[in-house]
Parts: C-alpha cells; sequence; structure tokens
C-alpha cells in the first residue's frame, strides 16, 4: 500500500475518533497530537515530506487507546504496532 493511502487512512481514524486535523506549516519536521483545552488536536506538518508526516501522524496515533477498537489494515496495523514497539524499547 503506498504511504500517500496509508496517511489518508490514519488520517481518517484519527477524525473517526473526534480528533481535530490541522494541517499547518510547522517548518518541515513538526506535527503530532496535542490536547488544548481538553481537545485532542492532530496537527499534520504541510511543510513535512511525505514520510515524516506520516511517521509524525503514526506516532501521534499509535498512541490513541480507542484504537485499537477500530478496524485498521493490516499494513497499518503492523506499523502501528512497531511504532508502540518503539515505544516499549525506550
Amino acid at each position: 500500500m503506498e504511504l500517500q493511502r496509508r496517511l489518508d487512512i490514519l488520517i481518517g481514524l484519527a477524525e473517526e475518533l473526534g480528533l481535530t486535523v490541522r494541517r499547518e506549516p510547522l517548518g518541515g519536521d513538526g506535527g503530532g497530537f496535542c490536547r488544548i483545552k481538553g481537545q485532542r488536536i492532530l496537527f499534520i506538518d504541510t511543510m513535512g515530506d511525505l514520510e515524516t508526516r506520516y511517521e509524525r501522524t503514526l506516532e501521534a496515533v499509535a498512541g490513541i487507546p480507542e484504537i485499537e477498537q477500530r478496524f485498521v489494515p493490516p499494513e497499518v496495523r503492523e506499523d502501528i504496532e512497531r511504532t508502540l514497539g518503539k515505544r516499549l524499547e525506550n
């Protein structure tokens, strides 16, 4: 599955889970998840290359517990599990 499609799937999941998705120019290496006044926001850095945008979005979405309750295509689920495994190692 191509990387852009994987990114689109992650963004769609984030929106389904109630996150506000904001696409902002953040310098090319930013993006991620935060809470502002209780609202969950996922920032997508529009200046980042596709791989960076995907990795930052993957890191953000992987940390959302509700993701376990959703269907995620196997290729993307593997990426999520890989990301969670890295967190456990650190």
